[in-house]
């Protein structure tokens, strides 16, 4: 007699929270010693519970654990690797957060706020030219992609949560670089930016995880560089940036994916650059758009009805020091996440600290909580990236 445990490995998008529809068989045949099945038909992932039970169980496991998971035995590592708990973790509602960043030469690492744990990433390898080129990042799905430029061209590596390793991502139909782009579950916008000529594009693309193709979409109405990008209500936004070495927009830009058009809004961004500003620091939480400013350090939430800004209170480090640069301001699911660097008694150190909107502000401050502090690292984030797995 044969039981037949069924793997899935489609789990983002649209198939979020649906059964998985592509199955990895695995023969379980009595009298079977593969290393990997297991001796017979009585034996299971988690010694005294059936498979569906333990599958749950492991769904709750810690993200950053499953390296060490696979590492138990060949069935373990075959499962882990098929991406299946990464779905299952979402159609339990078990996503976590992990926060990606670059603060020093020694590379990526990650954090992970639930069991406050840093983790040290591979070495991309790419060429030396990469390594020391401005970069820019950006997570979706499981993927963490960093876009850079190497000796002749620009490049993309990816990291994948699954496979635990870097592999070079397919290039855009147009490459790029200083562009606003997010994410909304396996797929990615990019949009604007610089060729390598340095000509300001108004083109944009649709990065698609599960396949690794990108999709040319249509152009904007202006071109911009040193822009952001957010999802908000299901739509893509750009705002700020510069169509020209001197001129600021204060413009934004919806895309409606089902329309597959752009609708242009006219003041959405007062703030415009100033000399060498960093690009607006935005994020979304709840669907609420929230910015910095600049050369207040305050944090302002977007009112989509008045298309105006309101103040909130202030940011937890200050971002009028280097205007702007260096310092990250990201959704963590339902959080608002500030990484930054300080300096203290103990000397330098980067500090994660987040702010739950549902909670309200008292007295025109933010109660900012530190989640996790990274020491003698520097006081400049040079990438960061929130992943949700």
């Amino acid at each position: 007699m044969t039981k037949k445990l069924r793997l899935g490995c489609s789990f983002q998008g649209e198939e979020d929270g649906k059964k998985v529809n592509n199955f990895l068989e695995m023969d379980r045949g009595e009298g079977v010693n593969d290393g990997f099945s297991g001796p017979g038909p009585n034996d299971s992932l988690i010694p005294g519970l059936i498979d569906d039970v333990a599958l749950n169980c492991l769904a709750w496991v810690s993200g950053s654990d499953y390296a060490v998971l696979s590492c138990i035995n060949k069935r373990f590592n075959k499962l882990i690797n098929s991406g299946y708990l990464y779905g299952l973790r979402k159609q339990l509602g078990a996503v976590e957060h992990l926060v990606y960043m670059v603060c020093d030469p020694r590379g990526w690492v990650a954090f992970d706020p639930k069991i406050n744990r840093w983790i040290s990433l591979p070495k991309i390898p790419c060429d030396e030219c990469f390594n020391h080129a401005d970069k820019e990042s950006l997570a979706v799905g499981c993927e963490l992609l960093v876009f850079g430029r190497e000796l002749m061209e620009f490049a993309i590596w990816k990291y994948s949560m699954i496979c635990r390793g870097w592999v070079k991502c397919q290039e855009m139909n147009q490459p790029r670089c200083l562009f606003g782009s997010s994410s909304l579950g396996s797929i990615a916008i990019v949009a604007g930016g610089s060729d390598k000529y340095g000509n300001v594009l108004k083109s944009a693309e649709l990065y698609d995880s599960s396949t690794g193709m990108w999709e040319l979409l249509p152009n904007m109405h202006a071109p911009r560089r040193l822009c952001s990008g957010f999802f908000m209500d299901g739509k893509f936004y750009v705002i700020g940036g510069m169509s020209s070495t001197t001129v600021s927009l204060s413009c934004g830009e919806e895309y409606d994916l089902k329309t597959r058009s752009w609708r242009k809004i006219e003041g959405m961004y007062p703030y415009v650059n100033v000399g060498v500003q960093a690009p607006p620091l935005v994020a979304v939480v709840d669907n609420q758009l929230y910015a910095v400013e600049h050369l207040t350090n305050m944090v302002k939430k977007y009112d989509k009805e008045r298309n105006t800004w309101n103040e909130l209170g202030r940011l937890p480090v200050r971002a009028d020091s280097s205007n702007g640069w260096g310092l990250a301001f990201k959704a963590c699911g339902e959080q608002l996440l500030v990484v930054g660097g300080q300096r203290g008694p103990e000397g330098e150190a980067i500090v994660l600290s987040s702010w739950c909107p549902k909670s309200g502000i008292s007295n025109g401050t933010i109660d900012w909580q530190v989640l996790g502090v990274k020491e003698h690292v520097g006081v400049f984030v040079y990438n960061c990236a929130v992943m949700g797995c």
